[in-house]
């Protein structure tokens, strides 16, 4: 209260127009991917739906949470400058709301007076009222400064993979693993690509289902539904012309300097046969997505899929296996490949909610004579006296390092610690899978991961100990002959997909065959 025990004037910054409700509903799936370890790609729908947020607004709240995850390292070390702080030292929700202003301001087209008076109104709405002038100055210091002056600061002293990191917001021992991979392919001066790739937001790609899907299905599929969409700019960022070329700024892996890095993208043709690009607007509202027929699927994932299948002509009768099939997606594709060459499918998952996504998305695929799913743990397969299959699928749980585009909350919550006990898991699925595949059978082993421990040292690995019974396929060949354009794979007997290359997540697939 005043002097005069009057209630004050109400100032100015009071006047303001209280933050949207996007930025409210970014706010709360940025806090819960902090606190609760939720996932955004689930949360973020839900509460966009539960919010009633308009086609534009729901693109503004996904761009502003997914883009302040992504950049959340750099973020953090500009807000750190700005403010003279540790972060530790800043409340954590303060902190929140920092993250998404700073994004508005350096990865967005948000004016810089709206962008900074919505973010200081948005701390006050959740609590945070003390606050509101801490976030006020610290967003004005940045706004001050162009993005070259910030990468200045915030990497000055650091150089090879400690820029890197810091320059596109991964941690370095995500930056040390790719630059690893792509070494494995003579390809390191492909690192900055790499690294911006994973910061841009991906396009929809869906996969028409063989035997389900009509030509009408995969014309109103890029017809499009004219929705606006926030429009990214900044570092990790990627604009579009009008003629659908990307013009994107990547970094020198020594220098940090900003060459010309190209993403590829919608207007590049989709790479798997089955594989559609450039829906607009909310995929559910297209009517073969809405019925089933088509599919929301990563073209990676799709090309995996399809080197198994594909691999050599299906004979009539023969049994696969999906052994973790969670949450469906690569099983709905398996399953409609099945019920076109007479093949029958299992599909394993472990944990029971999965599973059930599993039935769901197979619900309209294939009948119960084609597709049965169990649930258990995919290892017990192979024991004596099981029944042996022609194909199976090792979809194995991995670190997640080839999807940063579409999870980017996992490269903050993957340790290098995790690497040693995923490989393990691995290897004894990959045991499993073996000892269950009958003689002449094909078994495609295939990771979301780029990780050298994950992929091609589980092949040589799992050939030290089943060479007597296994040989190796080229599956780069194969992915070749089943692509719909060049998937740029390296030669060699593996093949591993890359972001910056054809715009599909960093998929890996071995093909490996039993010796009859």
């Amino acid at each position: 209260m005043s002097p005069t025990n009057q209630p004050p004037r109400q100032s100015r910054a009071d006047r303001r127009p209280r933050p949207t409700s996007a930025r409210r509903v970014a706010f709360d799936v940025l806090r819960a991917v902090q606190v609760d370890d939720a996932y955004a790609n689930l949360l973020l729908p839900t509460r966009i739906r539960r919010a009633g947020l308009s086609a534009r607004d729901a693109a503004f709240a996904t761009e502003l949470t997914y883009g302040s995850i992504r950049m959340l390292g750099r973020y953090d070390a500009i807000v750190g400058v700005a403010s003279g702080r540790r972060l530790d030292n800043i409340e954590s929700d303060v902190l929140d709301v920092m993250r998404l202003g700073v994004h508005q301001l350096l990865g967005m087209r948000t004016p810089t007076h709206a962008a900074v008076s919505a973010t200081v109104e948005l701390a006050r709405e959740v609590g945070a009222r003390r606050a509101t002038g801490f976030v006020n100055a610290v967003l004005r210091k940045v706004a001050a400064k162009t993005d070259d002056e910030w990468d200045a600061l915030v990497t000055e002293g650091r150089s090879g993979d400690a820029l890197l990191a810091t320059r596109w917001s991964h941690p370095s021992w995500v930056v040390a693993a790719l630059r690893d991979a792509l070494a494995a392919e003579r390809s390191r001066d492909e690192l900055a690509a790499l690294l911006a790739a994973d910061n841009v937001a991906p396009r929809v790609q869906l996969v028409a289902l063989p035997g389900l899907a009509t030509d009408e299905d995969v014309r109103t599929a890029t017809a499009g539904d004219a929705d606006d969409e926030a429009e990214p700019l900044g570092p990790g960022t990627v604009t579009q012309d009008d003629d659908g070329a990307d013009d994107g700024a990547g970094t020198d892996d020594d220098t940090g300097t900003q060459p010309p890095v190209r993403i590829p993208e919608a207007d590049a043709g989709p790479v798997s046969p089955l594989g559609i690009r450039g829906t607009t607007g909310d995929p559910a509202r297209v009517p073969g997505v809405a019925a089933g027929r088509l599919r929301v699927q990563d073209e990676g994932s799709q090309l995996a899929a399809l080197a198994l299948t594909r691999s050599s002509a299906v004979r009539p009768g023969e049994r696969w296996l999906d052994m973790c099939a969670g949450p469906g997606g690569k099983a709905a594709l398996l399953a409609a490949e099945a019920a076109q060459g007479g093949a029958t499918l299992v599909a394993n998952e472990l944990v029971p909610a999965r599973a059930g996504l599993v039935r769901k998305a197979l619900s309209t695929v294939a009948d119960d004579d084609t597709v049965t799913v169990v649930e258990g743990d995919g290892r017990r397969f192979g024991k004596p006296g099981d029944e042996l299959f022609d194909r199976i699928l090792l979809d194995a749980p991995c670190t997640g390092l080839g999807a940063l585009r579409r999870r980017p909350e996992a490269r903050w919550r993957k340790q290098p610690e995790d690497v040693p006990e995923l490989a393990a898991l691995q290897s004894e699925l990959l045991d499993a899978a073996v000892r269950a595949l009958a003689p002449g059978g094909t078994l495609a082993y295939v990771t979301c991961s780029p990780h050298l421990a994950e992929t091609r040292g589980q092949v040589d690995a799992l050939l030290e100990r089943h060479g007597d019974v296994l040989e190796q396929l080229d599956t780069a060949d194969v992915v070749r002959s089943v692509a719909a354009r060049d998937p740029q794979v390296a030669d060699g007997p593996t093949a591993q997909l890359w972001p910056h290359r054809i715009g599909t997540d960093a998929m890996f697939v071995a093909l490996l065959r039993r010796r009859a």
